[in-house]
């Protein structure tokens, strides 16, 4: 009996997280971020080298010690540790199996909008940010958001939001479901396990974060990148073909093959915004709260750090993801989403049932550690007192309870709470439009 309600709620997430993202989503996403490049003059084109120097110059930036807040370029790892994770290997895939071929196209239309509203929300969170304690800086929707609504309830309602996005029930599905079938480690072992190290991660706040995740997400984008241009040099010669084939599936949508049911061209698009828009945190907020706390005072200098951020998302490591299947021919199989990066890999790299479950736990690990950090520092807004203590509650509840559910289910549940953020933080942010300044 409970299992049959329980699989009726889900099917009702499928549709209305389906609804939200047809029709509240994709068009804020496609139009809002359209607003926003035009406005700017294009800035995340015209003054991308910028966004590269400066990333460059903070590899040399010593902070003084009457300053406050972190260094800059940990509250960019830990904001970019939150964005490549699974997501970026698995949820894409995900786009491909449902969307075709065409949802990379549609991915890379997400990242050149979606860069301007990451920008618009980290420039306001920096702006709009207060100091908390002697050398720290706290901000986010919850702060900025107080000066676009005249309602105080928004802040609020965003606050809440963001605990639940905060408790990454997805990634830790999959981290979990990873170890135990490739290692065949006892279950809720593993997931008790992965909570712990959650916990202690997020105890040190945004700066512990961000110093696991500067350590984790150099070192991946370097070994999954080489490995990736392994596959795509060794199949040079059917790179125009799936190119080809990307450009005609995104405005036409893809016929049935193999395991493939077929996609309309709508399919294809909402496939790859709402994917994109979750690997790279376009517009949900949460990069502005991490990015809050950096040492650096003018909002313009933080927040052209998201440019660079998400060309390296979804340009670089998505991209890779997905050539690698496609180009493998693995993309149409009826298999997990999860298998499909490590079949394609296995045929080119022995040891790839020992390598991936290790790749998920790192980039699932430095992901949920970020989103955790930010629910907590969202549930101390709320109730300073015993928000942290209640958000810790819910954190165990929820990761346990989705350890046992379905992937696609946790993920429903983090889209639908991502599309509802989206809303309200976008809203705000074209009411704030004329407080952004581009000029990095």
């Amino acid at each position: 009996m409970l299992s049959d309600y329980l699989k009726g709620l889900f099917q009702s997430l499928d549709f209305f997280e389906n609804f939200l993202w047809e029709y509240f989503g994709v068009p804020i996403i496609v139009i809002l971020g359209l607003y926003l490049t035009w406005v700017s003059g294009f800035a995340q084109i015209r003054l991308f080298p910028h966004a590269i120097g400066r990333f460059i110059r903070y590899l040399t930036y010593k902070e003084t010690d009457h300053q406050g807040g972190i260094h800059p370029l940990k509250a960019f790892f830990a904001s970019v540790g939150g964005c490549i994770g699974i997501g970026n290997i698995v949820g894409v895939c995900t786009a491909i199996q449902v969307g075709g071929p065409g949802a990379l196209f549609w991915l890379w239309v997400t990242a050149t909008l979606g860069m301007m509203l990451k920008y618009s929300e980290v420039y306001l969170g920096v702006r709009y940010r207060i100091k908390h304690g002697e050398n720290g800086y706290r901000g986010g929707p919850m702060y900025y958001l107080k000066h676009a609504y005249k309602s105080p309830l928004w802040p609020l309602v965003s606050a809440v939001l963001l605990c639940i996005y905060g408790v990454e029930i997805y990634q830790f599905r999959v981290v979990a479901v990873s170890i135990t079938d490739n290692f065949h480690f006892n279950e809720i072992a593993t997931v008790l396990g992965l909570l712990a190290l959650v916990i202690l991660a997020s105890m040190g706040g945004v700066e512990r974060v961000g110093t696991i995740s500067s350590a984790i997400i150099p070192t991946f984008v370097i070994i999954y990148v080489s490995m990736g241009s392994w596959v795509i040099f060794s199949n040079i010669h059917l790179i125009p073909e799936v190119i080809q084939d990307v450009f005609v599936s995104a405005f036409t949508g893809h016929a049935a093959v193999g395991g493939f049911a077929g996609s309309t061209i709508m399919m294809a698009m909402s496939q790859g915004i709402r994917r994109g828009a979750y690997t790279g945190d376009v517009g949900i907020g949460y990069s502005s709260v991490i990015h809050s706390e950096s040492s650096v005072t003018v909002p313009e200098k933080q927040a052209s750090l998201v440019i660079f951020d998400m060309f390296l998302d979804t340009y670089i490591v998505c991209t890779t993801t997905i050539l690698i299947i496609l180009l493998s021919g693995v993309w149409d199989q009826p298999m997990e989403a999860g298998m499909l990066v490590q079949t394609a890999l296995g045929d080119y790299f022995p040891y790839m049932h020992v390598f991936m479950p290790i790749f998920l736990f790192l980039l699932g690990y430095s992901t949920i550690n970020a989103y955790f950090v930010v629910g907590q520092n969202c549930a101390e807004y709320l109730l300073p007192k015993w928000g942290k203590k209640l958000f810790y509650a819910y954190a165990v509840v929820a990761l346990v309870f989705f350890s046992f559910a379905e992937t696609g289910q946790a993920l429903a549940v983090m889209a639908i709470i991502g599309c509802l953020l989206l809303i309200v933080n976008c809203i705000g942010i074209f009411k704030l439009r004329k407080e952004i300044s581009y000029h990095f």
